[in-house]
């Protein structure tokens, strides 16, 4: 893998299998090494904000060099399970273009076992892999001023759900009505990298 000085105090950590960004992040947290202030995620790459004078990057790549075998490192934990009503403005299009029914379609992103690779767009935004490959579609050319909050949607490699009303071009499948952002709430987000989510129809 690679480790690479991003600024003053940070790491860039560029595994050579994408899948291994989590197993990495979580061997990180468990070892709690001093001058370590924060790991963040990202679909194929890691930051690592570092304290210099106590880790500097050179030893940080020494360190994550023992934790490759890890890679292949099973998720596990519990499964977030969100209730979808599965009425999205793309739905019919997208069963259309992939060449199946409705109901198929429906079956197909709701047996999905998913996990959330990275976070980011907006608070609370998880991007899910464990999407079926026959549902890998690109963006809408044109992107949406507005998606209603809950929306359950596709893009690319991934799916996921909108935690507030904003801008999108993801395939709209369906919504649901669990709020996964709240200040109020600890944490704030229900979503979090390396969370399992299944889809559950209503």
């Amino acid at each position: 893998m690679n480790v690479l000085p991003y600024g003053d105090r940070a790491a860039l950590v560029e595994p050579a299998d994408p899948d291994a960004v989590l197993p990495l992040r979580d061997w990180l947290v468990e070892q709690g090494y001093s001058g370590i202030l924060a790991v963040v995620p990202a679909a194929r790459t890691m930051l690592v904000e570092l304290e210099p004078a106590t880790l500097p990057v050179a030893r940080l790549a020494e360190l994550l060099a023992d934790a490759e075998p890890l890679s292949t490192r099973p998720a596990d934990g519990d499964v977030v399970e969100l209730p979808v009503q599965y009425d999205g403005a793309d739905l019919a299009a997208v069963a259309g273009e992939v060449g199946m029914t409705v109901d198929e379609l429906i079956t197909l992103h709701s047996d999905g076992d998913y996990t959330v690779r990275f976070c980011g767009f907006s608070p609370g935004f998880g991007y899910l892999t464990g999407l079926d490959r026959r549902l890998w579609l690109p963006r809408l050319a044109t992107p949406r001023p507005a998606v209603p909050a809950g929306s359950v949607a596709i893009a690319g490699e991934y799916t996921g759900v909108y935690p507030r009303s904003s801008p999108g071009g993801w395939r709209l499948l369906g919504s649901t009505e669990l709020p996964l952002f709240d200040l109020d709430r600890q944490p704030p987000a229900v979503l979090a990298p390396g969370v399992r989510v299944r889809f559950v129809p209503r």
